[in-house]
Formats: structure tokens, sequence, C-alpha cells
């Protein structure tokens, strides 16, 4: 019997993770809402981890409508730049969620010469009514690359090429990365656990 509700609200405000989330969740039968269009208040990010910040964020929803609810958060770590921006993704965009801004802002803070690996991580926390949270931890490690490359995906997707392709996130297929993301590799384990 499967432990997955049939209907969750993604605790996110960012569209573009909303319709990433949904794709991932549609051939499961689950009915998703996005706390923006149930009108829920975003939650201040005040924790030091991926997995602090999606429990708060999870642990809001959930407890402001009463329904199922699943928070992502996810970022890229730069291993030269200490693991920047790291829980801070979103922010380096600015008020304005410029990842343009923000992906020239990683660029230009590694150093010349500096190992250019990066990993996507994304951390999913799900709380149903009664029930404790769980959480999975999704990975993909790739290089960063200048200049960005692609319109699709969103946030630092164009300036990503994961391990063992040459197109960046930007330039797939949404299918193409949904099979492979940190996102997607965070919801295998999800469904292996609660499918």
């Amino acid at each position: 019997m499967s432990r997955l509700p049939r209907k969750l609200v993604v605790a996110s405000h960012n569209q573009g993770k909303a319709r990433e989330i949904g794709a991932l969740l549609a051939p499961l039968g689950v009915e998703v809402v996005s706390a923006s269009a149930l009108g829920l208040a975003e939650p201040e990010e005040t924790e030091d981890s991926f997995r602090g910040n999606a429990v708060l964020k999870a642990e809001a929803a959930a407890g402001a409508c009463g329904l199922a609810a699943l928070a992502d958060d996810s970022g890229l770590a730069v291993p030269a730049l200490g693991g920047a921006p790291g829980i801070y993704s979103a922010r380096w965009a600015g008020p304005a969620r410029d990842f343009g801004l923000a992906m020239r802002k990683v660029w230009e803070a590694l150093p010349p010469g500096a190992d250019r690996r990066a990993r996507f991580v994304c951390v999913l926390a799900l709380k149903r009514p009664g029930a404790a949270v769980e959480t999975f931890e999704g990975e993909v490690w790739g290089e960063l690359v200048w200049p960005p490359r692609g319109d699709r995906g969103f946030g630092y997707d164009p300036m990503f090429v994961p391990e063992g392709r040459t197109q960046t996130f930007g330039e797939m297929d949404p299918d193409e990365k949904h099979a492979m993301s940190h996102r997607a590799r965070a919801f295998a384990k999800m469904i292996a656990a609660l499918g």
C-alpha cells in the first residue's frame, strides 16, 4: 500500500520548482497544488542546512492548510567557493530573482584557474498530517561553464553540465533532466521509501 498522499501542497513560491515537482509527481497520480496558489505565506528560511530549511517549509505549509506538504530546499554548492552559494542560492539572485546576475556572481567569484566542479543538492521534506517529517536527499555533480547555455530549466541550470554529459541542464530536454537531476534522485529515494 502506497504511503504517498493522493493530494499535497508543494511548499514553494518558486514557479519553476513547483512545475518540476508537479511533473515528477504526475505519473504517480498525486494531485499537486502550490503554496502560492493557496495564498500561503512563505516562511523565512532561518536554518543552516538544506534539510533544516526543507523541514521548516514543509511544517509551515502543512500547518497552514491541513494537507500533506512537500518542500524542497535545493541549491548549487561549489567546493572552490567553500560550498557557496549553497543554502543561499536563491538569495544570490537578489530580490528580483535574477539568476543571470546570480550565475555571473558565481562565475566572477571563482579564483583564476579554480576547480569548476560543482554539485546541485536537493532535500525533500514530506510532512503528512499526524506523522513525523520524512526527508530524502539527492545530488548530482558536474562542472560550471561560461557563458551560460540554454533557456530551459531555471536557476543555475544554464551554467551546469552534469557529469558524463555535454549539454547544460538549461539545454536539456526537460524529460532528460528529470531523469537524472538532484531533484529526481531525491524523488527516487522518496518513492522507494513510500511508493
